[in-house]
């Protein structure tokens, strides 16, 4: 399948896998800055951060002052990540709010033993067995479908390669279940924490599931990028017809039990907006405003991130082409013109005289 859809769900991870391994010392106010610029985004839901103990996670350790001190933006559904019933009545306290009410019936199952024991703590057996208390509580709510999250099912930094045949086999476990208590399952989220996935192996994957279980028309995605590759990942998942992708300003974000910490961090929200927007697939985002939330993210986290648009900006035409006689242009500082205009690099030389007949031709 060649055609890319007509729109896609960003779902940007900014404030929660973002900031979750950055800096403890980050100040409330610095994330509610980031907060309210990425509200301006036209973004449509956004989580504020993580309910969590932050014995584990110190970074999340302010989420209940943050929870009472930002300004919603009209139009836009604040949510948080919960994991348990504490974690749950800590964010519905602050509903309408942030709202963790509404839900997905999902099955989340790891594909390798270790990641699952260092990540949640369980066994990937134990999260297959855990898999009937959600179909359960899916069937007792009246659903008629729900959706299967599958974790590393490309590979693990600790177990090495994972064969499709294998990841596959663990899927139909959990499809089953869901079978057996006469549910259809039309959702599939697929994560890639160990950086691992690659684009033919992504389409095998995708068009393995489609083809065995046609039931599942509603991919998601959301894999790290700790070695580059996940933009063309995303790119061919857009040729197949995922419609959510998850990513994180400027790349930020990453994983402390995958072995890669900040290193495997996401795709950049503004890349892959710019990329979706020049191939005429709506993402419905402000890319403009993408690039300006993503210069506040360097500013609160305190280091330069890994994204490009936002160093470089969309593609210039019309009334933003450069101007020709522009001097030259070195240092990042100086290629954030297109932005904060050209007194960024006054201070720069030209390469030829006022009175050439390069000059002379720009007359």
């Amino acid at each position: 399948m060649n055609k890319l859809p007509k729109s896609v769900e960003v779902r940007d991870d900014t404030m929660r896998e973002g900031l979750q391994i950055e800096s403890k010392d980050i100040s409330v106010d610095e994330k509610l800055r980031l907060l309210d610029a990425l509200g301006e985004t036209d973004i449509k839901v956004i989580s504020i951060g993580s309910f969590v103990s932050p014995k584990w996670t110190p970074q999340m350790a302010c989420i209940d002052e943050i929870a009472e001190r930002f300004e919603p933006k009209p139009g836009v559904t604040y949510t948080a990540a919960v994991f348990n019933q504490q974690g749950f009545e800590r964010a519905d306290k602050y509903y309408p709010k942030i709202n963790v009410r509404t839900r997905e019936y999902m099955t989340h199952v790891e594909v390798g033993g270790t990641f699952a024991m260092r990540n949640y703590n369980r066994t990937a057996e134990q999260m297959l067995q855990s898999v009937d208390g959600t179909v359960e509580r899916a069937k007792q709510a009246g659903v008629e479908s729900g959706g299967i999250v599958i974790g590393n099912p490309f590979g693990s930094n600790f177990e090495g390669d994972v064969p499709l045949d294998q990841s596959l086999a663990v899927f139909a476990q959990v499809i089953d279940r869901w079978h057996a208590q006469g549910l259809k399952v039309a959702s599939c989220r697929i994560l890639d924490d160990m950086g691992a996935c690659m684009p033919d192996q992504l389409t095998e994957m995708l068009s393995a599931i489609r083809s065995r279980w046609p039931e599942i028309t509603d991919f998601g995605l959301h894999l790290h990028n700790q070695r580059g590759v996940t933009n063309i990942c995303y790119y061919e998942a857009l040729k197949f017809g995922v419609t959510r992708f998850d990513t994180s300003l400027g790349g930020l974000g990453g994983c402390p039990y995958c072995g890669n910490g900040r290193s495997a961090g996401h795709v950049p929200t503004e890349d892959f907006v710019y990329m979706c927007e020049e191939m005429g697939v709506d993402t419905g985002l402000d890319l403009d405003k993408l690039i300006e939330a993503t210069a506040i993210a360097e500013e609160v986290v305190g280091h330069p991130l890994w994204g490009h648009v936002s160093k470089a900006g969309p593609r210039p035409r019309g009334k933003t082409l450069y101007p020709k006689d522009m001097p030259f242009v070195e240092t990042l500082e100086e290629a954030s013109h297109f932005r904060k205009g050209p007194s960024v690099y006054a201070h720069q030389v030209k390469p030829w005289r006022e009175d050439s007949a390069l000059m002379k031709s720009l007359d």
